[in-house]
């Protein structure tokens, strides 16, 4: 697998435009986590409904979705990180209200 190319724009873009960018790269990874989740849900389900599975089975369903829901867990932690250092440090306003 080859390195991603970063290319850079032929204009430099405004910090309005970059924290814009970085609020809707965390918002995409919250909805992908989101779906991950319901993924995990309807499984659990699917599996809860089965006729013919035993106790360790589901036991082992139940520790596979556990641990995917801690994972998820611990990337919003990041992404809570990254969006508390935005706030923090990127953001300024200006006193008109708007942030360009």
């Amino acid at each position: 697998m080859s390195m991603p190319v970063i290319s850079m724009p032929c204009n430099p873009i405004s910090m309005c435009q970059a924290v814009t960018n970085l609020i809707e790269s965390i918002a995409l990874e919250e909805t992908a986590l989101s779906h991950i989740l319901n993924a995990e849900g309807e499984k659990l389900q699917k599996v809860i409904a089965m006729e013919c599975i035993s106790v360790q089975e589901l036991l082992e369903v139940n520790d596979s979705v556990m641990n995917m829901v801690t994972a998820v867990s611990t990337l919003e932690c990041c992404l809570k990180d990254k969006l508390e250092f935005i706030a923090n440090n990127l953001y300024y306003p200006s006193r008109d209200g708007n942030c360009c």
